[in-house]
């Protein structure tokens, strides 16, 4: 079985991940898309929401299974038996730093290997921290995140 895994923090899921996801998951038997505790980052949603949130988006994705982990992720990817890690790169900007961690994660087991994807034309631009500034000031991001999401994130921001 060909398993992989395709880990972030998600805060929050954006249209642009959901379609790696539904791509990733045409290529795999099994795509485990793991949603990272980050207790190191300041995220807008607790883990609750954002696996909720996922699991919510992957609806209707056959071979895909939402789980959330707090480990280094490849002793993750070990533990769940997942040799590849999918990492979505929008732009050049973003791959300084996903080589660097594919690097690492090479150094740490030899086994694991790291799939770059680009995300569909249509969300290049796309990112959590974008959708979450928009919102922050009641722009419009329909279409840009699962309906739950946009939900979560008007109130989040009426509450402030």
């Amino acid at each position: 079985m060909r398993r992989a895994l395709y880990p972030g923090t998600f805060d929050p899921v954006t249209n642009g991940h959901l379609d790696i996801i539904a791509r990733a998951s045409k290529l795999f038997d099994e795509l485990i898309v793991s949603v990272a505790e980050s207790p190191q980052k300041a995220v807008l949603f607790n883990l609750e929401d954002r696996l909720r949130f996922m699991k919510e988006g992957c609806q209707g994705i056959r071979n895909v299974q939402v789980e959330s982990f707090s480990s280094l992720l490849v002793e993750y990817a070990r533990a769940v038996g997942a040799r590849i890690i999918i990492r979505g790169l929008r732009a050049v900007s973003d791959f300084e730093y996903e080589f660097q961690m594919a690097l690492m994660n090479h150094t740490i087991d030899p086994g694991v290997e790291t799939l770059f994807m680009a995300p569909s034309e249509a969300y290049t631009f796309l990112s959590s921290r974008i959708v979450k500034e928009v919102a922050a000031y009641g722009g419009k991001i329909e279409g840009l995140v699962p309906p739950i999401v946009q939900q979560a994130l008007k109130q989040k921001f009426l509450r402030r």
